[in-house]
Formats: C-alpha cells, structure tokens, sequence
C-alpha cells in the first residue's frame, strides 16, 4: 500500500498542470516570472494532504481508512485551492478597475498614452495585470487568455490609433462595467452564504454521530472499520458525503459564476 502512494504521490507530482488563461482570470505574460509557491500550491495541494492523511490512517488503522482518508483531504485540498483561485480571480478583477481608473484620469487630464499606460502600470497592485494589461495598451493586441475586459481595451486602443477618437470613454465603460460586475459577485456571495454555511454544517454531522455515539459507551469506529458490514456503510457513507460536497458546491459556484 505504501509503495501504491509513493508511485501515485510521483505520477500527480509529474503530470502537467494544464493551467490556462480563461476568461475572467488573469494570468502572468511569458515574459513575467511566475510566483513558484502558486505552482507548489496547485500540484502539491492536492498530493501532500492526501499523502499525509493515507499514512496518518495506515499507522492508525486499516488500509482501507487510509485509502478513504487520502479522498476526503484530496477533496478538501481542491475545496481550498477553489477558494484561493476564485479569491484571486476577484483580487486580479479589482486591480484592473483601479489600473483603469487611473488610466482614465491620466487620458482626461491630457497626457499621451504612452506616459499614461507607463502610470498605470507601474502602479497597478497586482504583477499579474500589469503584465497582462501593458501589451495591451501599448500593441493593442489581445490577450492570449481571452479575457473579455482587455479584449476591450485592445479593441479601443487599435480603434484609437486608426481614427483618432478619444480612448478615456471606452476605458471608462469598461471600468464601470468591471465594478458592476464586482458588486453583482458580492451581493451573489451574500446569498449564497447561508446555503453554504449549512452545507458545511451537514458536512460534519457524520463526525458529530460518532462523537456521540463515543460519548454513549458505544465504539462505532471500531465496527465501522473491522467488521465487513461496517466497512461498506463506511465507504458508502464517505463517498456519499464527498459526492454531496463536491454537488453542493458546484451548485454554489455556478450561482456565483452566472
């Protein structure tokens, strides 16, 4: 068993982490050095939590909590990097409506875009969307992950060069559109909090019944983990668990998304 996890721990740690661009998340240009603690974070996330919790169960108890065990911290380990990406995700959304902002006030205070995008990238708080956001003003190419808002701003800013107009206005629209949006996320997250407060209430009754059922002079653990009858429900019992999580919350992440 321990030798399964090591061969499992070296195929997850090789395979190729597949992080693209999408629309609504910005990503570093080629030309940016990423952050090695977000590579760690994606492909040890999941590997190390569930390293830990299969060896925790395979001192403890049988292989088969073990196995179970290695689920549940893995499941729990992508719940937690969700949470982050989509924290960044509205940390990036941010940035790019403050770096915006600024570069409508430099437009309509009369400077030339070049002094105005050097502004506006220097003081943009997140690395990210500088990078992403100064080859779009300065080329007016698109960015290659596809995010809509900068596709905007490339299309003004070639719009701009051919004929001349005023760039301030599309930029201005596009800032009060990304803070719309933002507001619109904040008041969906609202919602949905009580949802997912009790979706992580019912997550851990489980643990609450063998609690109690400890507490009662009864060893549930011990049937649920050495006899064959307690071993299925025990199985049963956690992938229905996971399954609901995982159901629940994508539920929640779809109704944040829309």
């Amino acid at each position: 068993m321990t030798a399964l996890l090591l061969c499992l721990a070296a195929a997850l740690l090789s395979w190729p982490s597949g992080v693209r661009g999408s629309a609504g998340r910005l990503d570093p240009t080629p030309g940016h050095r990423v952050d090695p603690t977000r590579l760690v974070t994606g492909r040890l996330g999941l590997v190390l939590p569930a390293l830990v919790a299969a060896a925790a169960g395979l001192v403890l108890s049988t292989p088969v909590v073990a196995a179970l065990a290695a689920g549940v911290a893995a499941a729990v380990g992508r719940a937690v990097q969700q949470r982050a990406r989509a924290a960044a995700d509205d940390r990036g959304t941010r940035a790019l409506a403050e770096a915006l902002g600024v570069l409508v006030a430099e437009l309509r205070a009369g400077r030339p875009l070049a002094d105005a995008t050097a502004t506006t990238v220097t003081g943009c708080p997140e690395p990210a969307v500088a990078g992403a956001l100064g080859p779009v003003l300065r080329l007016g190419e698109p960015p290659p992950d596809g995010d809509p808002a900068l596709a905007r701003m490339a299309a003004a800013v070639r719009l701009s060069a051919r004929t001349g107009c005023s760039l301030a206005g599309v930029t201005a629209a596009v800032e009060d559109d990304l803070r719309a949006r933002l507001r619109a996320e904040e008041e969906l997250r609202s919602a949905v909090a009580g949802p997912r407060a009790s979706a992580t209430v019912l997550a851990g009754l489980p643990v609450l019944g063998l609690l109690m059922g400890s507490g009662v002079g009864a060893d549930p653990w011990r049937v649920l983990t050495t006899t064959g009858p307690g071993t299925v429900l025990l199985v049963l019992g956690v992938a229905l668990e996971l399954a609901g999580t995982a159901w629940t919350g994508r539920l929640v992440r779809r109704a944040v998304a829309a």
